[in-house]
């Protein structure tokens, strides 16, 4: 199968390429820079296309791009700054104009990465049939993406499969995100780790673990609509980082509370995992 992978150069996109390729698939991957993915192991064994999103137009994409069987689509740009209003004036459009180029010129099966902030600040375990309550600009404009997907849908018929992520960590995360600042603080010989108060339940999962579930679900057809990429296991976010200290041998002290809890989620909250196990052990 040829599958189109955007985001090629993201945090995700390296792991889901590595999966799709281990898999025996052929790979077309595309992000904004060439410099960026030369360096991968897996570079020589995909066809690369450097391609922005703001370069959409009336060009048929789905030709441009080797007409592939399945998109996987990871690409956004802006993130973590999740309250700047850009993800709605200006990504939402972008994404659904090229999305809607390859679908009008021939693409039969797409996946798409949400966020498991459309849910708002709903608590407890998120199912996939609660209705979405996103409250920051990136959950509304993916929240809306998703939407205009399935007014399209209608329109053209093609498998549509809408994957909301929830929390990861693995080598290759964003430096500024918890696990790096732990290692980094242990790495400089600090004798305490900044932190909240860590009582904030979350869903966590290895970025591993995520690449192949998306695939998974990217590759099936049975199975459509929302599904949540998740363990389904709440986990505190002190036990994440007293967890991933004990099992890499590492010590330093947890200054807890140093800083306020996030304003854009609720406090505890994770994924109901039952319709991702129905397409996992299907």
């Amino acid at each position: 199968m040829k599958v189109l992978v955007t985001g090629a150069s993201g945090y995700i996109g390296h792991y889901v390429i590595e999966e799709l390729l281990g898999q025996g698939h052929t790979v077309v991957a595309t992000s904004t820079s060439k410099e960026k993915v030369e360096p991968e192991p897996w570079f020589n064994q995909v066809r690369f296309v450097a391609y922005s999103l703001e370069q959409t137009g009336p060009e048929n994409l789905f030709s441009y791009f080797g007409e592939p069987d399945l998109l996987i689509h990871l690409a956004w740009q802006g993130l973590p700054h999740y309250k700047e209003l850009y993800h709605i004036s200006r990504n939402l459009f972008q994404q659904f104009a090229f999305i809607q180029n390859l679908v009008e010129h021939g693409l039969k099966d797409l996946l798409v990465t949400g966020t498991c902030f459309e849910y708002g600040m709903q608590s407890g375990a998120l199912r996939e049939d609660m209705t979405p309550l996103p409250e920051n600009p990136y959950a509304i404009a993916k929240d809306s993406l998703r939407k205009f997907i399935e007014v399209l849908q209608t329109k053209r018929g093609f498998h549509f499969k809408w994957v909301r992520l929830f929390y990861m960590y693995g080598k290759g995360q964003s430096p500024g995100s918890l696990i790096p600042l732990l290692e980094k603080a242990v790495s400089k010989g600090e004798q305490v780790f900044n932190m909240s108060g860590g009582e904030q339940l979350r869903d966590y999962l290895k970025v591993e673990e995520v690449a192949r579930i998306i695939v998974k679900i990217a590759l099936q057809q049975t199975t459509g609509g929302i599904i949540n990429c998740c363990s389904g296991k709440p986990v505190s976010v002190r036990s994440l980082v007293e967890k991933y200290l004990h099992e890499n041998g590492l010590s330093i002290g947890l200054n807890l509370g140093y800083y306020p809890y996030p304003d854009y989620e609720p406090m505890a909250f994770w994924g109901d995992a039952e319709k991702l196990n129905k397409v996992l052990h299907s």
